[in-house]
């Protein structure tokens, strides 16, 4: 298949486009470098310092002729026009957009980072609507949204829709969101975009509602000592198991927002891989909204601190929690869809820990331990 990749130089695009391309399907990548800037205004780096992106990829293509990588600066949401010309010349079956600002702490750092977060996220996803509908409207959308749309309702969270009954009639809606972060909200909005444009327009649209992620590697990184993803472990891009293990490397405490009875759904890198492998071989249909919870399991953040304690030999401490949030809630989501595509999961093991601790540990003299505290505040 032809597959059209957006955000290719982050976390999950790059191994996708690695991945992809491994398989035999043909691949092209966009990417507007914004999330380096991202990581210079937040005033953090990865563990690794990252090699440019074109130069990932001609390393790529220089040991993988036969599945190369074909890689393009765009920025979706302002320069449609450009946008345009890549996706009318490539004509792709499959779009996997990962283009967009990913991190809920960087979306309260300032008004200014809110608003271009809602802009980043809002204008790339519509432009890329508009260019689907008028060049390839048989082309297959996959979005990266989040479970973090959903909030921590009192009912138990189905996939996507909600069967409802009032006043003697029934109907089928979205499940209604409250997300928790100026970030999340661009991710609602996303959706409600994407929802319309499938009922409407007749797209097809599959959207990924995606837990937290971990993991440091996949069967591609490991081809080449330069091909690794970035690894975030700061207060802002970092997620709380990377924290956590950076944190336990470097003998800090592990900080716990609240009392650390949130709830979030987790899956590794691996399965994020086969979930969009799965989403782009099994498309959905003309005018058909597909939504798809993709995580394998449910921890609490107090359970994910008690583990790696245990593990590694760290103290907890639990500092009074920046975000405005629920910390003692009910947390059941339903995660069938994929699993019945064929998705086989790789859990949360203490072997796996074990693998990011010796990872993060052999790089431990990059950590900066000033970049654990969490100074972004939601109320302010």
């Amino acid at each position: 298949m032809k597959i059209l990749i957006l955000g290719g130089d982050g976390y999950l695009g790059w191994p996708t486009a690695m991945y992809l391309a491994h398989k035999g399907h043909e691949v092209t990548v966009l990417d507007n470098l914004m999330k380096r800037r991202w990581e210079a205004i937040a005033g953090v780096t990865p563990l690794q310092h990252l090699p440019p992106y074109q130069d990932r990829v001609r390393l790529w293509n220089g040991h993988h002729a036969d599945n190369a990588i074909d890689c393009r600066i765009c920025d979706i949401a302002y320069n449609k026009r450009y946008f345009d010309e890549i996706f009318e010349t490539f004509l792709p079956d499959s779009v996997v957009h990962y283009a967009e600002q990913p991190s809920a702490p960087f979306s309260h750092l300032s008004a200014a980072a809110g608003v271009e977060t809602q802009q980043n996220n809002l204008l790339g996803t519509l432009n890329l609507l508009y260019t689907v509908m008028r060049h390839n409207p048989e082309c297959h959308i996959v979005k990266l949204g989040t479970m973090g749309e959903y909030g921590t309702p009192n009912i138990d969270i189905e996939e996507g829709w909600l069967d409802v009954e009032h006043n003697g009639r029934r109907d089928r809606v979205l499940f209604p969101k409250r997300p928790g972060s100026i970030y999340h909200l661009s991710k609602v909005h996303d959706s409600a975009n994407l929802e319309f444009a499938a009922r409407v327009w007749k797209l097809r649209v599959t959207d990924l509602n995606q837990g937290i992620v971990y993991g440091t590697d996949t069967d591609e990184t490991w081809l080449h000592p330069e091909l690794y993803t970035s690894f975030h472990y700061d207060a802002i891009f970092g997620t709380v198991i990377n924290r956590f293990i950076a944190q336990a490397a470097k003998d800090r405490p592990l900080t716990v927002y609240g009392s650390g009875g949130q709830i979030r759904g987790f899956l590794n890198i691996v399965d994020t891989l086969r979930c969009i492998e799965l989403a782009v071989e099994h498309p959905a249909d003309r005018g058909e909204f597909r939504v798809f919870n993709q995580f394998t399991e449910e921890f609490s953040i107090q359970e994910l601190a008690l583990r790696i304690s245990k593990l590694f030999g760290a103290r907890i401490e639990h500092l009074p929690n920046p975000r405005v949030e629920s910390e003692d809630h009910h947390y059941k989501a339903k995660h069938t869809a994929l699993p019945e595509l064929g998705l086989e999961p790789n859990f949360l093991t203490d072997e796996v820990l074990g693998e990011m601790h010796k990872f993060v540990y052999k790089h431990r003299k990059n950590i900066d331990e000033t970049v654990f505290k969490p100074d972004v505040l939601w109320r302010t």
